[in-house]
């Protein structure tokens, strides 16, 4: 049976990554109807646009990734392509998710470039028993309960060393924005759940969380990528149990675009 000229691709061996316009009519074609846990519109877009904040904050090719939460691969498809084999390593609980992000990278990418994955919920980020240069988790922290959040700080802990960068987004909350999430469960769509919902985080208490594992953290007030507030967490340099200073970001830039 021939395949339509839009599928083609798939029995085309090639690895180097294609053009977004490509890439968006691949991830419609899977995707369908369903929601995916991103945003379908943007999806192409957004992944070049969260790849970019990693480079400008010094991701380079032989640089190790770890994709908390990488999903479909929105930012998983071009950090694959950009890194050196056996350089990015993703996280996600959604097998069918996970699944179909892998269906988008062209014949030949994985034997190539060598990405690994893991399938736990448990924010275990030790799975690959590897150090990290970069961390990112993007829209992890507006959906997940506080219990999970002190897990996966304490599991980065493990996994990061003294010169590596953790991109963590949240959506914040305050009188005029929304209440701080007290639940003790994932909030969301997930491996577990099709309703669909996000939610938002005391800033004081994700610093507090930061500063009792010694964590420095600092506001990327120029990234906006997916109209969320982003943090970058690096090990503090000063002594142990110092509050976390928060600064804007002047030295990024303007990361998205």
């Amino acid at each position: 049976m021939k395949l339509p000229t839009h599928l083609l691709w798939r029995l085309r061996r090639r690895t180097v990554p294609v053009g977004p316009e490509e890439l968006q009519r691949r991830f419609e074609f899977e995707a369908g109807d369903a929601f995916q846990g991103v945003p379908t519109a943007t999806f192409a877009a957004g992944g070049l646009a969260q790849l970019k904040a990693l480079r400008d904050l010094g991701l380079e090719p032989r640089s190790k990734l770890l994709d908390v939460g990488c999903g479909v691969l929105r930012g998983g498809y071009w950090a694959i392509h950009f890194l050196n084999p056996g350089c990015y390593f993703g996280v996600e609980p959604h097998d069918g998710r996970l699944a179909l992000g892998q269906r988008l990278l062209e014949p030949g990418v994985v034997e190539t470039k060598r990405p690994r994955f893991d399938t736990n919920p448990d924010f275990d980020l030790t799975v690959f028993a590897q150090t990290f240069d970069f961390v990112i988790a993007d829209s992890i922290w507006t959906h997940a309960a506080k219990r999970q959040i002190e897990a996966m700080l304490d599991s980065l802990l493990k996994v990061i060393h003294q010169r590596s960068v953790v991109l963590v987004s949240y959506l914040p909350s305050g009188p005029d924005l929304g209440p701080d999430y007290r639940g003790s469960k994932w909030f969301g769509t997930s491996h577990e759940s099709d309703v669909i919902g996000v939610i938002r985080q005391d800033l004081g208490w994700l610093l507090d969380q930061c500063s009792r594992r010694d964590l420095a953290v600092q506001q990327l007030t120029a990234l906006t990528l997916d109209e969320q507030s982003w943090l970058c967490i690096r090990r503090a340099q000063a002594r142990s149990g110092d509050r976390p200073e928060v600064a804007a970001s002047d030295d990024v830039g303007k990361l998205t675009g």
